[in-house]
């Protein structure tokens, strides 16, 4: 694979990945950072979505890298396609080689968080389990903590959509079709939702090969909860209507407490970062990192 320079990664089978959202500056580690956290955004939108995120973890002490996945944002791709079960997380692996090279070439260590939300929760979450493996798969490598919000481990589906999965699956796995998400959805916030409509780079396209990567994986991440051992957030709204709670419910349940960190958002729509209350979700992920990674005492008293 050809690792460019930023902004893009090229990828094996020659998709473009756009990284960060084009600002070189604010994707630089900051002088003396506690270490680097990796935004994997979620069904449909881009990186470019998270800068408030991105901008309080810089606050915080923290590097914050982000990309668009492939069909997805700035990034190459037939909008919600895949072209293989393990391309998002072989992706994702390349991500985190550039990255990790980056931060060696400036001299930075420190850990390396894995924070991912929607679809991007079950990606990173799913990488993670990877680890797990007897022979993990040649795009894996380790970091140290991951936090999941809203992931996709159950996205709801009914047996009618089941059906018609199995049937679109073995006729046209790459057929572009609505995702069926509303907009409304995403966010209490009306100013949340109304720029998601009118972002250019938003789209709300789906194959049934990605859907069925969601389904499959989703339920194989699950079922490795119990084997869980990286320090782990899992952080989700309790009244999501993108992806069912119960998904999250199950892991929260299985994985052992000594490694996961839970907190259900009872009231709280899909993206828990961009609803009225996200002050106190930002807090409680600083909480968290801070308890793990505690800043040094150097940039505390800064």
């Amino acid at each position: 694979p050809t690792l460019a320079a930023m902004p893009m990664i090229t990828t094996p089978d020659g998709c473009r990945l756009h990284l960060d959202d084009g600002d070189a500056a604010a994707a630089a580690p900051p002088d003396g950072a506690r270490g680097a956290v990796l935004i994997v955004h979620g069904l449909g939108e881009h990186g470019g979505r998270y800068d408030g995120l991105a901008a309080q973890l810089r606050r915080g002490g923290w590097a914050v890298q982000r990309y668009d996945q492939r069909g997805h944002g700035r990034s190459g791709g037939p909008r919600g396609g895949l072209p293989a079960g393990s391309s998002l997380l072989a992706d994702l692996g390349l991500v985190l080689a550039w990255l990790q090279a980056s931060r060696a070439g400036r001299g930075q260590s420190g850990p390396l968080v894995l924070l991912g939300h929607s679809m991007g929760g079950l990606v990173a979450g799913r990488y993670v389990a990877e680890g797990l493996q007897p022979r993990p798969a040649p795009w894996w490598q380790p970091v140290q903590a991951l936090v999941m919000s809203s992931p996709a481990l159950d996205p709801g589906m009914n047996g009618a959509q089941r059906l018609l999965l199995a049937l679109l699956g073995r006729l046209a796995p790459d057929l572009a079709v609505g995702n069926g998400l509303d907009p409304r959805w995403i966010s209490r916030d009306p100013a949340v939702v109304q720029a998601y409509r009118t972002d250019p780079l938003v789209h709300r396209k789906i194959s049934p090969r990605l859907v069925r990567f969601i389904v499959d994986e989703g339920r194989w991440l699950v079922s490795m909860a119990g084997r869980w051992t990286l320090p782990t957030l899992l952080m989700y709204a309790g009244a999501d209507r993108c992806v069912a709670p119960g998904g999250s419910d199950e892991f929260a349940a299985a994985a052992p407490p000594a490694v996961l960190s839970t907190q259900r958002w009872d009231g709280l729509s899909h993206e828990i970062f961009n609803e009225p209350e996200r002050a106190q979700v930002l807090q409680r992920l600083e909480q968290w990192l801070d308890a793990r990674f505690p800043a040094p005492a150097a940039a505390s008293a800064s």
